[in-house]
């Protein structure tokens, strides 16, 4: 029997297209990554494969002329929506819900008896949402997707002056008053470390030079302006150079600068808006100064338009985590399978294959690296030997496919981070540490996210795998960071997938990975269904 051809959209290092190839049923003939380092790891572990960049510029015409009319598509776009943790930030609308519609836009243009989204687990929930665009209104109507109102708060009440809604109405005031980007975020550093004054200090005496020359060439350009919010700025820069002269104390700094902080941020969203179009039915003043927007859960978006008689998808989705199929990672991700109604008239997600009292463990997956001397160059890294390893667990025998191991890599350790890592024991974390040893790295000590820091337990299966450099992992048993290659067992990688790049982003594409052995049972059932047919 022939195989099914496959389109990979957000194609990543390749985890998703890994799974679906091993089951021996599936082709991937064309896969999008717009990532240079991920698109080069993937050609170097998919040489066959038309590797393609930019998803927005696809032409799926050209595609099926091509390569014949695609089976399945799969893929995992990123998505932040706008959840509650997204809308702390200084954005409001994130690029990437352009890249939900994209793979919307392949599906509905392909047509293939099936595909498989894989996603953060937050997008089941109703509050991933877009904000409704001009351009969304006749899609809104012709699927009938449920919108509701969504106010967006651009300013606080204590911030608000007269004139403030004329301004965000028109996009030439608002880009007449906003600052550019290197002046904003000079300032803004500035801002951010005021909540811990050791670390204000550092900053303040590291970016003298610059705020001291931004401010003068502000000033010098504004001063005199009879407009507030340029007088506010103006007060802000001059009390930069005011603390730079001895005049003003350090800890008055925040109240000095946050007033010119907090309308920069009202002009950039307002700016936003414009950008991106959105519909916006009114600006209002109510215990602080809104855009009223209204939007659309980001999940309804795609059952709606997918599941219509035009498309005819039936959806199946749900959050399946990793271990349930023997990733040794509780690694929690939504996923949804639609497939063509006269094809199945259902799609259905595999059965976990291992109980929790059965889930595989950090030692199975990377106790045999335990004693192999890690790089910390990507220059030296050619390869470690490994023939003769004795006592593997069944994952490390399905995972160990070769003897010549690369990508066992490591960041160097500095001397503040090797005294965290011999204070921490296996579970531990940066929160286990005392007080003395918290100081000078994190802005505010106390929020920082319990994965930083983390010594993994052998006998445990690993959290999600993050950008693991990045989030300071340890070695169960040693005072080192866990390598790029144990990062990979962990995400379920067989040793002879390599990842090419610097050692940051090789720890990045791990991280951003489909576990290959949940995406090899997701298209091991997939295959099933097609098959009924």
């Amino acid at each position: 029997m022939s195989k099914y051809k496959v389109v990979d959209l957000f194609a990543g290092a390749g985890g998703l297209s890994l799974g679906f190839v091993k089951t021996g049923k599936y082709e991937i003939k064309v896969a999008f990554e717009n990532n240079p380092n991920m698109q080069e790891t993937y050609r170097r572990n998919h040489p066959k494969v038309d590797v393609r960049g930019d998803v927005c510029a696809a032409d799926y015409n050209e595609i099926k002329k091509k390569y014949g009319n695609i089976d399945v598509v799969i893929g995992g776009p990123p998505c932040q929506g706008f959840s509650n943790a997204n809308r702390q930030k200084n954005t409001a609308i994130s690029q990437n819900n352009m890249l939900v519609k994209q793979y919307v836009r392949a599906i509905s243009e392909l047509q293939p008896k099936a595909f498989v989204m894989e996603n953060v687990s937050m997008l089941k929930s109703d509050v991933h949402r877009f904000y409704l665009e001009k351009n969304d209104e006749n899609l809104i109507k012709k699927y009938n997707i449920k919108v509701k109102t969504t106010p967006l708060k651009l300013l606080d009440d204590k911030y608000i002056f007269k004139g403030a809604i004329d301004i965000i109405e028109d996009r030439f005031a608002v880009v007449e008053r906003i600052w550019p980007n290197e002046l904003y975020s000079e300032l803004n550093i500035i801002y951010k470390a005021t909540k811990n004054i050791d670390k204000l200090r550092k900053v303040l005496s590291n970016h003298e030079k610059k705020i001291i020359k931004v401010s003068k060439a502000y000033i010098e350009e504004n001063s005199g302006i009879n407009d507030y919010t340029k007088k506010v700025s103006c007060n802000a820069f001059s009390a930069m150079l005011n603390y730079y002269n001895n005049k003003l104390l350090i800890d008055t700094i925040k109240e000095a600068i946050e007033p010119a902080i907090m309308i920069q941020r009202m002009l950039s969203k307002a700016l936003e808006i414009f950008d991106n179009n959105l519909l916006v039915d009114e600006y209002k003043i109510e215990n602080g100064l809104y855009a009223v927007i209204r939007s659309f859960a980001v999940f309804d978006y795609i059952k709606s338009v997918l599941e219509s008689e035009e498309n005819g998808y039936v959806i199946k989705s749900n959050v399946l985590c990793a271990a349930d199929y023997g990733a040794p990672q509780r690694r929690m991700r939504f996923v949804i399978m639609g497939i063509k109604k006269n094809i199945s008239n259902k799609a259905v997600l595999p059965k976990p294959k291992y109980d929790e009292d059965e889930y595989r463990t950090v030692r199975d997956a990377i106790e045999d690296l335990e004693n192999i001397e890690p790089f910390k160059s990507i220059i030296d890294d050619t390869g470690i030997t490994t023939l003769g390893t004795q006592n593997l667990s069944d994952l490390a025998k399905e995972l160990h496919d070769t003897d010549l191991i690369m990508n066992h890599i490591i960041t160097d350790t500095t001397e503040t981070a090797m005294k965290r890592f011999e204070a921490l024991a296996q579970g531990q974390n940066f929160h286990s540490l005392s007080d003395d040893m918290k100081s000078n790295t994190y802005t505010d000590p106390k929020r920082t996210q319990t994965t930083i820091y983390m010594r993994l337990q052998y006998d445990e299966p690993s959290g999600t795998v993050v950008n693991v450099r990045k989030s300071m992992w340890i070695h169960p048993t040693k005072n080192r960071a866990v390598s790029v290659r144990e990062a990979a067992r962990l995400q379920t990688f067989p040793d002879s997938f390599v990842f090419s790049g610097t050692k940051d982003k090789q720890y990045q594409q791990v991280g951003n990975a489909v576990p290959p052995i949940m995406a090899y049972a997701i298209a091991k059932k997939l295959a099933k269904l097609l098959k009924k047919k």
